[in-house]
């Protein structure tokens, strides 16, 4: 099934929109107590992707950027380590089909199932398969290496790897000599940290008058 694409809410603006809305949703700056991330490293700067990608209004918008980024690569599922990258998989894969490019979306556990199978992916993805591994937030790329492990422990082919945001602090660089795979974001905390900017403009220090002269 296909749909017309005339009828859809995505227009020319669809990626600046994503971005207002992760902006919005996700982007904490807070240069004074600053905030503590998974990596154990200090940032004046939080990105929670979550609120955005399990978000109503951006669900179709990363989708669809998802689908306009990975729509000529000849791969057959998208996923990654579970949590972070399930939404980003899910709606990637839904529109990806609707719009004709057939993508299983699977999961990769933190640890390996207690029972049954033992093991680490769960989907409707089979030994073989050209995979993308998806982040939301790519730091250092430790748990990016990891998912690009046990894929391939699994038998997956992983051709590239698409973030939605690029912290951009060594993890595109760590993914590309440790994992051998290409590395793409969508957007990069520089981005972020400009709209900041533009909507957080500093204010003009007040001048103080001058003494009268007597």
């Amino acid at each position: 099934m296909t749909i017309d694409m005339e009828h859809q809410v995505m227009d020319q603006d669809y990626k600046k929109e994503l971005l207002d809305i992760l902006y919005a949703r996700s982007f904490k700056y807070d240069p004074d107590q600053g905030f503590t991330l998974t990596s154990g490293k200090k940032s004046d700067v939080y990105i929670d992707v979550k609120k955005t990608a399990m978000s109503a209004e951006a669900m179709e918008l990363i989708g669809f950027t998802y689908f306009r980024e990975l729509k000529l690569e000849p791969i057959d599922a998208i996923g990654g380590i579970t949590l972070g990258a399930d939404p980003i998989a899910y709606a990637a894969a839904l529109v990806s089909t609707m719009n004709g490019k057939y993508l299983d979306a699977f999961v990769i556990r933190k640890e390996p199932k207690k029972h049954g199978t033992m093991q680490w992916i769960e989907g409707n993805v089979k030994e073989g398969a050209w995979v993308c591994i998806v982040e939301d937030v790519v730091t250092t790329g430790d748990s990016t290496i990891k998912a690009v492990e046990r894929a391939r422990e699994a038998g997956l082919q992983v051709r590239r790897v698409l973030a939605l945001v690029d912290r951009e602090e060594g993890g595109a660089e760590n993914i590309k000599e440790k994992a051998r795979v290409r590395f793409d974001a969508i957007f990069t905390k520089t981005e972020l940290m400009e709209l900041h900017k533009k909507y957080n403009p500093k204010k003009e220090e007040k001048k103080l008058p001058e003494k009268p002269v007597f």
